[in-house]
C-alpha cells in the first residue's frame, strides 16, 4: 500500500490534537483541517453545546455519517495535509497515523484554561469538576457513537503508527516528535 502525505492525529479530549496538528501543518507547509472544529461550528448553528452535539449524534447517525464521508473523500482527493480527527485514521488508511494521551484531570485542566482564556465555540466549563466530568462523559460518548457506527474503538492504540502521552511533553516536542516519526514513517 502506498504512503500518502497526510498526518491524521486522533487522541483524548484536551490532548492537543488540534494544537498539534496546526504546529505539524505549519512546520511541513502542509494544509490543516480540523474536524474537531467542524463539529463545534455544526452545534454552534444548531445553538447545542459540544456535549449536546455528541448526544444527537448518538440517535442521528447521519451527522457522523456525514463528517466521516468527507474525511473518505479528503482521504482520496488530498495530499500533503494534516488532520485532527477522531476517526481519520479509519478513513485514511495510508496515512501516518498518530495518538495523542492523556489523563483525565490533565485534560480537564487544559481545556478549562483554554476555555476561560480564548473561550470555545459551543463548549462550556465553569470549574474543573464540572469539565472533567463533561470530558468524561464526551469520550464515553464518542467511543460508543464509532464502536456502534463502525466497530472501531478509536481509543484503541494498535491502530496508530506513533502514540505519544502530551501530558509529559510540551506542545513543540509533541510537534516535533510527530515530524521526526513521519520523516522516518515516510522513508
Amino acid at each position: 500500500m502506498t504512503k500518502k502525505h497526510i498526518i491524521t492525529i486522533a487522541g483524548l479530549p484536551g490532548s492537543g490534537k488540534s494544537s498539534t496538528a496546526q504546529g505539524v501543518a505549519t512546520m511541513l507547509g502542509y494544509e490543516h483541517f480540523s474536524s474537531g472544529d467542524l463539529f463545534r461550528k455544526m452545534a454552534a448553528e444548531r445553538g447545542i453545546s459540544v456535549e449536546e452535539m455528541n448526544y444527537a449524534a448518538e440517535k442521528q447517525q447521519q451527522i457522523d455519517r456525514d463528517v466521516d464521508e468527507m474525511l473518505v473523500k479528503m482521504g482520496k482527493e488530498k495530499n500533503n495535509l494534516v488532520i485532527d480527527s477522531r476517526m481519520a485514521f479509519h478513513w485514511m488508511p495510508r496515512s501516518f497515523k498518530v495518538f495523542l494521551d492523556l489523563d483525565l484531570d490533565t485534560a480537564a485542566q487544559r481545556t478549562l484554561a483554554n476555555i476561560q482564556k480564548k473561550g470555545r465555540v459551543s463548549q462550556e466549563g465553569s470549574s474543573f469538576e464540572d469539565v472533567r466530568e463533561k470530558t468524561a462523559q464526551r469520550l464515553v460518548s464518542e467511543k460508543k457513537r464509532y464502536y456502534n457506527l463502525y466497530g472501531v474503538d478509536v481509543t484503541d492504540k494498535k491502530h496508530f503508527d506513533l502514540v505519544i502521552d502530551t501530558g509529559k511533553q510540551d506542545l513543540q516536542s509533541v510537534v516535533s516528535i510527530v515530524v521526526e516519526g513521519y520523516q522516518k514513517w515516510l522513508s
